[in-house]
């Protein structure tokens, strides 16, 4: 299913994160130097992936994947940057906002885990610091966190008013997970009452530790977000979507539902 946000200010946690553009601190992305380095001496991993180190660091013997390094192999749906693995009774979005880009979003019942992956220095990690302007974002939007440990090692879990900053309602629980790989950054948000349930989690956290991301070897400033490419047929579909859309269609049929990627075994 294809959502568009037309919004610019995205809720906490969906802005690209990072403002580690600093070449002093982080490398010349457009250095060749910054595109060598990957690990070929990784270890095999086909056990089930949990926990990363204490930082959320990436590790080769679990997942998040390296799409440059061997992994499991799955039923997985390619986005280019994303390969997203496909488990029995989930839904696939992918999901658009101006001002933030492309994200994946996976439902499971009443909850969901939002993926967006970025490109990183090759030296260095972001999770740190984008856990800090998340938890500053949160606060600053009405909310509270409060980091913990998670099974991808600190992670920041947070209450968020829905709307943001001035509405009322009941706050929503969310957890922020983050793996640093080699030259990317993936973070996760579970919503719903996956975020305070652990046996709801839990199939959210297996997603999230199965997914492989695929770096390339273009050059990319830290904290951007990496492409999405939806599969054709799925292209074919938004295409169609927004060709109407494009027509000005005022009201549309409350009755249809859009173009979907679903799974449901």
């Amino acid at each position: 299913m294809f959502r568009r946000r037309r919004r610019a200010d995205a809720e906490p946690g969906h802005g690209p994160g990072t403002g580690q553009d600093d070449p002093e601190l982080y490398g010349d992305p457009d250095d060749p130097d910054e595109l060598d380095g990957l690990d070929d001496d990784e270890d095999e991993g086909h056990g089930e992936a949990t926990a990363g180190g204490p930082g959320g660091q990436q590790d080769s013997g679990s997942g998040p994947w390296d799409g440059a390094s061997d992994y499991p192999e799955r039923d997985r749906i390619d986005f280019g940057s994303l390969l997203v693995p496909m488990y029995d009774g989930i839904e696939i979005e992918v999901k658009v906002a101006e001002g933030v880009g492309v994200w994946i979003t996976v439902r499971r019942g009443d909850s969901s885990i939002e993926l967006m992956a970025f490109a990183a220095p090759k030296t260095s990690g972001l999770w740190d610091e984008v856990r800090q302007e998340f938890a500053e974002e949160v606060a600053k939007a009405g909310g509270d966190s409060q980091e913990a440990q998670g099974p991808f090692g600190a992670e920041l879990r947070a209450r968020l008013h829905p709307g943001g900053e001035g509405r009322r309602g009941q706050p929503e629980p969310v957890r922020f997970l983050g793996v640093d790989g080699p030259r990317w950054f993936l973070r996760g948000m579970i919503r719903g009452p996956a975020a305070t349930r652990p046996e709801l989690a839990k199939p959210f956290e297996e997603l999230f530790a199965d997914v492989v991301v695929v770096r390339g070897d273009h050059p990319a400033p830290p904290g951007d977000l990496l492409e999405i490419r939806l599969p054709q047929d799925a292209q074919e579909a938004l295409e169609e979507e927004l060709a109407k859309e494009e027509k000005g269609a005022a009201y549309p049929d409350p009755f249809e539902r859009g173009p979907e990627i679903t799974e449901t075994r």
